[in-house]
């Protein structure tokens, strides 16, 4: 498996790029909810060093990293190509981190146009210590089938979940959970992620749950089946915001 940084979505490119360059739907799938989202949000893609194609096929954000748009059958071919690496810049040790989320947020852009592109999300996020044992691994995720096949399992959490393999790399595993949505499915992504010196020593691990629609009831069961997970096998972590 590689971490490519592009995606076929069955969408097209308008649609893409109106996911691109409107602030509400940015906030569909980039990242996961926090108080600094919409702040991001502005950082990254409408700072005045944002750079747009006028044919709406490429678009630079804060940070030069680049969206390519392009037609192909099945709908749109999105490329995202990493700008070049300051090795003197403060952002320099997160540079597979950076490369990471995108891969993530790509994978979730795909997701909110194919499968909610006029729905509103609610996430689930947990951030992991590193140490012996993956959370990939701890959760039961190592197995999973090929992307794009069906589905069934108890994760780690003791949630019986089903649905399908939406993506998988070397270091994240993407599933789309019924349970996660009152209508269609939700989507579940695992990562690991890398060591860090000094910041990171140990490696670690992020959860992103993304949920369409559910009720209060459902959405505090589902933080709590994590967050009992959570308090097992990383007590020192903080909780699922």
């Amino acid at each position: 498996m590689t971490n490519n940084l592009s995606v076929v979505i069955n969408a097209d490119a308008p649609q893409v790029w109106n996911m691109l360059r409107e602030p509400s739907r940015v906030a569909q799938w980039h990242g996961w909810q926090a108080e600094d989202l919409d702040a991001e949000i502005k950082e990254i893609y409408f700072a005045d060093n944002v750079q747009e194609a006028p044919d709406h096929t490429s678009l630079t954000v804060h940070g030069g990293d680049t969206f390519e748009l392009h037609p192909v059958a099945g709908g749109t071919r999105v490329n995202v190509t990493r700008g070049a690496l300051d090795h003197n810049s403060e952002w320099a040790a997160w540079d597979e981190d950076i490369t990471q989320g995108w891969l993530t947020f790509l994978q979730q852009l795909r997701f909110a146009l194919e499968r909610h592109p006029n729905g509103a999300r609610h996430t689930l996020f947990l951030q992991l210590p590193g140490g012996p044992g993956s959370a990939i691994e701890k959760l039961g995720l190592t197995d999973v089938p090929a992307p794009g096949e069906d589905y069934r399992l108890t994760l780690g959490t003791g949630e019986e979940i089903s649905g399908k393999v939406w993506y998988r790399s070397n270091h994240q595993v993407g599933l789309t959970v019924h349970d996660y949505a009152a209508h269609g499915e939700g989507l579940l992504v695992v990562a690991d992620q890398p060591v860090i010196e000094d910041v990171r020593p140990d490696g670690g691990s992020m959860v992103i749950a993304s949920t369409y629609d559910l009720g209060a009831a459902k959405v505090d069961a589902i933080r709590s089946s994590w967050d009992s997970w959570r308090k097992s096998e990383y007590p020192e972590s903080d909780p699922v915001s």
